[in-house]
C-alpha cells in the first residue's frame, strides 16, 4: 500500500485536460510564496528547470508534481489536493486565462500513512 502525496479533484482534472489540449504536456509545481503566494502552478513541462533542489511528490492527472525541498520540509507530513476555484491569480500558471486557478488544500497523514507513504525522489538537472 503506497498513500500519495498528492491527489487532484475532478474538477482540477477537467481544467487540466483543457490546457494539455492547448499546451501538449504539462506539469506542476507547488510555487514558494512568489506571486500568487504558496500555489500550485501549471506549466508546460519543461517550461521550468528543476534542480537536485525540487522534490518530486507523484503525478496527478497525468502531470509530475514537483515542490521545493525548503517548502518540502514544511509540508511533509500532509496530503496535498490539488482543486481548481474560480478568479484569477497572480501567477504565471496556465490556467489564469481561463479564469481560474489552482490552489492546495491539505491534510495531516495518519500514523498509518505516514508508514506508507510513496518515497520521494529528487529532479535531475
Amino acid at each position: 500500500m503506497n498513500v500519495p502525496r498528492v491527489l487532484i479533484t475532478d474538477e482540477a482534472k477537467n481544467i487540466v485536460s483543457q490546457l494539455k489540449a492547448t499546451h501538449g504536456e504539462l506539469m506542476f509545481h507547488q510555487s514558494g510564496g512568489c506571486c500568487d503566494g504558496s500555489a500550485p502552478m501549471c506549466f508546460e513541462k519543461d517550461d521550468l528547470i528543476l534542480n537536485e533542489n525540487d522534490v518530486f511528490l507523484g503525478i496527478i492527472a497525468g502531470c509530475e508534481f514537483y515542490m521545493s525541498k525548503d517548502q518540502f520540509e514544511y509540508w511533509k507530513h500532509t496530503q496535498l489536493l490539488i482543486d481548481i476555484v474560480e478568479g484569477r491569480g497572480a501567477s504565471f500558471s496556465l490556467e489564469i486565462p481561463l479564469g481560474y486557478r489552482f490552489m492546495t488544500k491539505s491534510r495531516l497523514f495518519t500514523e498509518v500513512e505516514e508508514k506508507h507513504l510513496k518515497p520521494i525522489s529528487f529532479a535531475t538537472t
